[in-house]
């Protein structure tokens, strides 16, 4: 347990590096955007804003999901993770409409552009943004929390390419108009990397079926348990990236009380191993010649049967 939470304050300490250094950047660029003239280096710094507020919301989000669940919460508080998300997403989905809006008022009104100031505030920038994708990387792959932020990351390394493109060509050629067309690219890339991780965020949101499993499919494993006859009312859903839940109702043929605690456990294991359900609820409803309803309306007719009839994990 101690070295899971070395690891934990390892994680913690990357997000408050990174959050700190995005920090100062920011101010770097605006301050080197104003004096160059550059929106595109202005939109960089916008973009690197962003960057360092979702990093900061993922820091606190990873400290909220670590409380251990309450009367309040029984679930736990991992979800504030998958909520950090969404704000992350929508943040910056404001950001790209923001940044082609000033394209297009700079697409009306072309200003000259210290293209010097650019090449070297966006290289500053580059380095910055390998530094905090490095940091976050292995971090990214388990959480669609900190996975957000880093692909925040990821787009700014790319919008810095960009501008020191745009700055490049200035000083050669002259072509102001260049650091309009990068601003619309990294607006352009900023919404289609937003919009793609949106609906999956949104569906965890809602509690929506794990997209990697089929409901069908569940059913036919559960029914194929000896014993089943039908199950029926499943609902499956994410409690949160990690962990799967399910409840249903399922109907068995009367047996003993062993056999039915039997044929729970087989459910439980299946779901387990098969589909990778931690947490789920089973309704159990008896099948016989004069009763098919739940497990405590028939338990007058089980031997040595409790006044229970469902299971939980």
């Amino acid at each position: 347990m101690k070295h899971d939470h070395g690891t934990k304050d390892l994680g913690d300490s990357r997000l408050i590096i990174a959050v700190a250094v995005n920090a100062v950047l920011t101010v770097a660029q605006f301050i080197g955007g104003i004096i160059s003239g550059s929106l595109s280096l202005i939109a960089d710094a916008l973009h690197n804003l962003s960057d360092a507020a979702s990093l900061g919301i993922a820091f606190f989000a990873r400290k909220i999901g670590r409380k251990p669940a309450d009367p309040f919460k029984t679930f736990g508080y991992k979800r504030a993770e998958i909520i950090a998300a969404l704000i992350n997403l929508v943040i910056l989905i404001i950001v790209g409409l923001y940044l082609i809006y000033e394209a297009i008022w700079r697409f009306i009104r072309p200003e000259a552009i210290e293209g010097w100031t650019v090449v070297i505030v966006a290289g500053i920038a580059l380095l910055v943004d390998i530094i905090t994708a490095t940091l976050t990387y292995s971090m990214s792959k388990k959480s669609m929390n900190i996975r957000a932020a880093f692909l925040h990351n990821v787009a700014d390394a790319l919008a810095s390419i960009g501008v020191i493109v745009a700055g490049t060509l200035i000083l050669l050629y002259g072509w102001y108009w260049v650091d309009t067309v990068m601003t619309l690219v990294i607006a352009g890339y900023v919404l289609w990397q937003s919009f793609a991780m949106l609906p999956n965020t949104i569906h965890l949101l809602m509690e929506g079926t794990p997209e990697q499993l089929s409901i069908s499919d569940v059913i036919t494993e559960m029914e194929n348990v000896e014993g089943v006859e039908n199950v029926h009312h499943i609902h499956i859903w994410q409690l949160d990236e990690h962990h799967n839940a399910l409840e249903a109702h399922v109907v068995i043929k009367q047996h003993t009380l062993s056999d039915i605690e039997h044929i729970k456990t087989i459910l439980k294991q299946r779901l387990h191993s098969q589909f990778e359900i931690d947490h789920s609820t089973l309704e159990i409803e008896l099948k016989g010649n004069d009763c098919y309803t739940t497990y405590d309306k028939c338990v007058q007719n089980i031997p040595n049967s409790p006044a229970t009839h469902s299971e939980n994990d």
